[in-house]
């Protein structure tokens, strides 16, 4: 990328043909350069080697090279302290008739932008990766730290059984642990260099791909050039990325949106993270999640905008992939903000757990009492084995017997208006006689927690067990 000498009109890499001016709107509706430019320097990281490579070829000297990696570095060197300006109207590189005449020979800008993109995405995606890590890592480090806190977790937004603060919190690690090797997968599967390619049908004069691929840090190479020139399935496939990763992120904040409202008040965001209201000094918004959620919507429309622009245009190169790249600067900022944003506003929360275990009501263990009368059965069927007639019917109370006579339980507490641990033996043995003298021992919410005890389950084994699996992910 070099620029037009004082006083001399550029020389443009297609004008040769045309003749005529070019209409001021169409020049403007044409520009991109104003998006380009932030390419800079994996455009000049890619020029040079590009130009090395063209050592080899014969069409560059030794002599000729060192004076155009010179003068690259000294393009990059002005750019990165703000002191190079494109002419307006530069479409990525205004070329002379001397030395830096012979850099674009055999390479086309279709070729170009597409490796420039590609090495943008790779760096800003070892970004993206490491604010997702570190929103693991605070989700990670709040699930040991609160692993004690009881609530109640909700199925269609009504309270359903009691578990661990902590399992609430390693369901959506679960879920971001799986855009992070979602997104591992992508970062690799991107890394592979179209440079070489040229325009459309390959380099005339035998430039050694594998060897640029080396120095720029590609893993491969894109082995069709139409392919190489045509492609934008790989900012579609980060976008894809992105939205899942925004779709979770928004649920995520609209969980903690509701449980940091005044009607739950299991959560308390941090002022830096939240704003009040012009009119209603008590308000305390929790502004920070629900641009989160908003933001996700911003994501998905990128994503789908993409789709819709080049999911009819023919093959290889055309003028509609100029749409994918702003959509794609756009995401990717928005998706850095969002995940930073994110793990300071959990970081700094403060969680009540009194008010979770408040929330809690003994209805939620009806579940748990079913289970208890089928446990009951297991038992006395060990006691006394069942005679032939039932020896294949397995052992215990068959769980939708146990479900209804629970329900049963859970009617009568609501006729009597009081909770299910305040109805005596008696009432508990009018319903079936198999409901024992312990059975008041079930309405025990540290019991219930516990006794999901298998591999996902929310007993305190099971919740560390899950933290030591996220662990692995993360340190790989």
């Amino acid at each position: 990328m070099t620029q037009s000498p004082k006083n001399q009109d550029p020389i443009r890499l297609w004008g040769g043909r045309f003749t005529g001016e070019i209409d001021p709107l169409m020049n403007q509706y044409n520009e991109s350069l104003s998006i380009d430019r932030l390419f800079y320097a994996q455009d000049i990281k890619g020029s040079i080697a590009y130009a090395r490579a063209n050592v080899k070829t014969g069409i560059l000297t030794q002599g000729e090279f060192e004076k155009l990696e010179g003068g690259l570095k000294k393009v990059q060197k002005e750019w990165e302290e703000g002191k190079f300006q494109p002419a307006p109207g530069d479409e990525g590189e205004i070329i002379g008739t001397n030395v830096a005449g012979k850099l674009h020979t055999g390479r086309s800008r279709n070729d170009q932008i597409a490796t420039d993109m590609r090495m943008w995405l790779r760096d800003e995606l070892i970004l993206v990766e490491e604010y997702l890590v570190d929103l693991l890592k605070v989700i990670a480090q709040r699930a040991k730290q609160d692993i004690d806190y009881i609530m109640p977790s909700y199925t269609h937004l009504q309270r359903a059984q009691p578990i661990r603060w902590s399992q609430w919190l390693l369901s959506y690690a679960t879920a971001f642990r799986s855009d992070l090797e979602r997104l591992r997968f992508t970062k690799k599967n991107i890394n592979k260099l179209p440079l070489g390619c040229g325009a459309v049908a390959g380099n005339a004069f035998g430039i050694d791909r594998v060897q640029m691929a080396k120095e720029l840090g590609f893993e491969g190479l894109i082995m069709n050039s139409m392919s190489a020139v045509g492609d934008r399935d790989f900012v579609v496939e980060v976008l894809q990325c992105a939205s899942t990763i925004g779709s979770h992120l928004s649920r995520w904040s609209e969980d903690l949106i509701i449980y940091s409202s005044l009607e739950f008040g299991y959560i308390k965001l941090a002022d830096a993270y939240t704003t009040g209201s012009s009119l209603m000094p008590q308000k305390k918004n929790s502004d920070s999640l629900e641009l989160l959620r908003g933001k996700s919507g911003r994501i998905f429309g990128a994503m789908t905008g993409l789709m819709m622009s080049i999911k009819g245009i023919p093959s290889t190169y055309n003028k509609d992939l100029q749409e994918s790249v702003q959509p794609m600067l756009d995401t990717v900022k928005t998706l850095k903000d969002s995940l930073q944003i994110a793990a300071r506003s959990l970081a700094t929360a403060t969680v009540y757990p009194e008010k979770m275990r408040a929330a809690l009501s003994p209805d939620m263990l009806a579940t748990d009492l079913a289970e208890y009368l089928v446990r009951k059965g297991q038992l006395l069927t060990c006691i006394t084995p069942p005679t032939f007639p039932f020896a294949d019917h397995g052992l215990g109370i068959p769980f939708r017997e146990t479900h209804h006579l629970a329900g049963k339980m859970v009617a009568l507490a609501e006729d009597e208006n009081k909770g299910m641990n305040q109805l005596s033996i008696k009432q508990f043995q009018g319903v079936d006689k198999r409901f024992g003298d312990d059975v008041l021992d079930v309405f025990d919410y540290e019991r219930s927690v516990e006794l999901k005890d298998t591999t996902g389950g929310t007993s305190r084994r099971a919740v560390l067990e899950q933290l030591e699996a996220l662990k692995k992910i993360l340190d790989a």
